[in-house]
């Protein structure tokens, strides 16, 4: 059994880099290609987020095919997935810090910030239930599931602590690139709808 299946420790110990960077470069090319659909003026992109999320999926099932090594360390995946998120946050935060706290005091700023805060939250208790009592999904999935709808990388973060298990991370992967693409399509037909009704 060990001829055929291999028994060194030290191979299952090491990341294969290679494919994690393959699947992050080709997916960015992936996500930063123009899409177009008819009748709308600018074509759509997945963006940085979308493309190697897709591109990762499609490696996972069909990177063994192509001689592709896609298992990855518990520990490398962590630190990966640990330092995204902070990297992404601590990017948000830095361009968003200055005009968020003059948005919010100037104006209408703290009428648009509770608006946004019942927008937020209405939907997610909606959908939330719905799936826990209808569909019987377990919290976890359900979280995942809120996270990839929402796009919402830090709500996955939270997630991934509540458990060992990636139930939360399937949900996610499952529902944000129909979730991005929608959020991309419906801001695109808003922009064309409203440019119709004013000309």
């Amino acid at each position: 059994m060990a001829d055929k299946l291999g028994n060194q420790e030290k191979k299952l110990d090491h990341p294969n880099l290679i494919s994690i960077f393959l699947g992050i470069a080709v997916g960015i090319l992936f996500g930063s290609l123009p899409i177009a659909i008819p009748g709308m003026p600018v074509p759509l992109k997945l963006g940085l987020a979308g493309g190697p999320l897709i591109v990762a999926i499609l490696l996972g099932y069909y990177g063994p095919n192509f001689k592709l090594i896609t298992y990855t360390t518990a520990s490398a995946n962590l630190m990966l997935r640990e330092m995204g998120i902070a990297l992404f946050l601590a990017s948000v935060g830095l361009a968003a810090g200055r005009p968020f706290v003059d948005a919010i005091l100037e104006g209408n700023g703290l009428l648009y910030a509770f608006l946004g805060l019942f927008i937020t939250i209405i939907p997610l208790v909606v959908i939330g239930s719905i799936a826990r009592k209808v569909y019987k999904m377990n919290y976890h999935s359900i979280v995942g599931m809120i996270a990839g709808a929402t796009t919402d990388p830090p709500t996955l973060a939270y997630a991934s602590t509540l458990t060992e298990k990636n139930v939360s991370a399937v949900a996610y992967s499952t529902v944000y690139p129909l979730a991005m693409f929608l959020r991309i399509l419906s801001g695109q037909f808003v922009l064309l709808i409203l440019w119709q009704y004013v000309s």
